[in-house]
């Protein structure tokens, strides 16, 4: 993955970013895993989620292979630029993030299940960037779609600061916020590390830092019932590199 090398990576300013282009990005109909719709109509009741935590090869195979969801798609989000290509966010001057937008059934997997997989696959304290790969476009981010995802993200945030600092970890340094307009990345990103070829590729450093326990957070108890776990999400071993086979 592309970055920037010899300056310290900032947000462009308006007048800096790019102007990008009007025409979308043209992607395939269908997963290349799932072969669901990739950008929809999707059925009723699926809902969204939108993270950054680096690289997003390694970030969208570990969430198209949890239980109960349906669909993913990489793209770029949070910066200035419209319809941005994928040299352009590496440039800098768009202001975007990597990002992994998830559709998934929350009747078979909760947002709180997505942000066990979120947290625990980065190192959510090393600004801009994740590992070696550097640039405001590795930066970790939450992209919340309603203000209850933000309420939980921010809760989750709150317990996994407290388990990091413990560790001896600094500040998390995850943008939390609305979530922006989503951009697809080009078609060979997509689903790349499950396609003939692709490279195996991991830039994230996970902490090794266990989520607390829904139950945990500082949420009205009314939104806490809602925050079900799966077994098999919370057994697992999200530090572990999905681009290699285990």
């Amino acid at each position: 993955m592309f970055g920037l090398f010899g300056k310290k990576p900032g947000l462009p300013t308006p007048e800096q970013a790019l102007p990008g282009r009007a025409q979308a990005m043209l992607v395939p109909a269908k997963h290349f895993v799932l072969g669901t719709p990739l950008d929809g109509p999707f059925p009723v009741g699926i809902q969204l989620a939108l993270f950054g935590n680096g690289c997003f090869w390694g970030t969208e195979k570990q969430f198209w292979q949890l239980p109960g969801v349906y669909s993913t798609a990489v793209g770029y989000a949070g910066g200035l630029t419209p319809n941005p290509n994928y040299r352009e966010v590496c440039s800098g001057l768009t202001g975007h993030n990597e990002v992994v937008r998830v559709a998934y059934d929350p009747d078979r997997i909760s947002y709180a299940d997505l942000l066990k997989a979120f947290w625990e696959s980065h190192d959510p304290t090393q600004g801009m960037g994740q590992g070696p790969d550097r640039g405001t476009q590795y930066r970790s981010g939450i992209y919340c779609y309603t203000p209850e995802q933000k309420q939980i993200a921010l809760a989750s945030q709150a317990v996994y600061q407290a388990v990091l600092k413990a560790k001896g970890y600094g500040a998390i340094t995850t943008e939390i916020i609305d979530a922006p307009t989503f951009y697809f990345a080009e078609e060979y990103h997509q689903q790349y590390l499950d396609k003939p070829g692709s490279r195996p590729y991991c830039g994230a450093q996970p902490t090794g830092a266990d989520l607390p326990h829904p139950e945990q957070w500082n949420l009205p108890a009314e939104l806490k019932s809602q925050l079900t776990v799966h077994p098999e999400v919370w057994s697992k071993n999200f530090a572990e590199c999905p681009a290699v086979p285990h």
